[in-house]
């Protein structure tokens, strides 16, 4: 029997983390009783009762497996975390509050059976806030046209992954991956089922303005060169523009002498208007040197206070210098299999 293993990424989610395992066992038992499940909660430091909830879901199934955070490290680090540490053939990732409907992993494994190495949830519609949704839905488009990667509009991350795209995953030196731009990025064969976004099944959101804009940021730096090219285009012509006006002022001022006062008004107004734009493009520069930053410092993805249920698998971090077994695998299969290379084992905890 085949393996899924369904990533389930908590913050704060004792509310749902017990009524979604119900949910997925459920569909496993009357949908895919072909298929062996294994579903990983990783909790990014909870505050509330969802670490109490995961214990108590791992003592009574082996299949489910926990990985609790040090702390909290993030909306991107910690899902991808997971996905390097599932087992299953096939890898799934959805939210714990039901906006990415349980009912969808059939149709993504249907399309996995039909050689799609990957399968995701693109959304067509949201039920929740329309301007949100139309915000999103600007952002995508701006990105993906400003993007040298051809980027997938209204992806979540909501979708399955094959074990050779998970291979993949571990051999990539980035402690800060943006998911949704690495699978638009490594080209690997793919389907997009349209889906509604529902409501949260329960709780609030945690995503803010500083959480979305890291996001947005996160992707901008990362998979476009268009700030750094409007910086030096706008800079030029600025510079063009300043010239050509300083210019005809002089000659206005040498033909009408006394007849035309240059005055500090245009002097300030255009002193205001360079220091503004350059401020912004700094600031822009500073949003490229931090996602370089950030890079260069080769951090781990997560630190782990504590997993359940792994027994002695290995730990994967993907930012370390020991690789995983070099992998080679068929188009036509839906495992990869290793090549001869060095045995793999455990990088250590965190």
């Amino acid at each position: 029997m085949k393996t899924i293993s369904i990533v389930v990424p908590c913050y704060n989610e004792e509310e749902n983390v017990i009524p979604l395992y119900e949910a997925l066992k459920q569909l496993f038992t009357e949908q895919l009783s072909s298929y062996k499940y294994e579903i990983i909660y990783i909790d990014n430091d909870s505050t509330d009762h969802t670490r109490d909830q995961i214990r108590t879901l791992c003592a009574k199934d082996t299949d489910v497996k926990g990985i609790f955070n040090a702390k909290n490290f993030g909306q991107f680090n910690s899902p991808y975390y997971a996905m390097l540490q599932s087992t299953g053939d096939a890898t799934i990732l959805m939210a714990a509050d039901f906006q990415d409907p349980p009912e969808m992993i059939p149709q993504f494994v249907k399309a996995w059976e039909e050689g799609y190495k990957i399968a995701i949830g693109v959304k067509t519609h949201s039920q929740e806030s329309k301007l949100m949704y139309w915000l999103r839905g600007c952002y995508y488009k701006l990105i993906k046209k400003w993007s040298s990667v051809d980027q997938i509009e209204q992806f979540t991350g909501f979708g399955l992954y094959d074990h050779a795209f998970i291979d993949v995953m571990r051999t990539l030196d980035d402690p800060t991956p943006f998911l949704r731009g690495i699978v638009a990025e490594l080209g690997f064969h793919r389907k997009e089922i349209p889906y509604t976004q529902p409501k949260r099944r329960a709780g609030v959101t945690h995503n803010n303005f500083y959480t979305l804009y890291d996001a947005a940021m996160l992707g901008f730096t990362s998979y476009t060169k268009v700030g750094l090219r409007i910086a030096v285009f706008a800079g030029g012509i600025c510079s063009a523009v300043s010239m050509i006006i300083a210019i005809i002022y002089l000659i206005m001022k040498l033909i009408w002498w006394d007849r035309f006062p240059a005055g500090m008004a245009p002097m300030l107004i255009g002193m205001l208007f360079l220091g503004s734009v350059q401020i912004f493009f700094i600031g822009l520069l500073g949003e490229y040197i931090l996602s370089i930053n950030q890079r260069v410092m080769r951090r781990p993805l997560v630190v782990e206070e504590e997993r359940l249920n792994f027994g002695n698998a290995p730990i994967y971090q993907g930012v370390h210098d020991t690789a995983p077994t070099p992998v080679a695998f068929d188009a036509n299969a839906h495992t990869s299999a290793p090549t001869a290379g060095p045995d793999e084992g455990s990088i250590g905890k965190g």
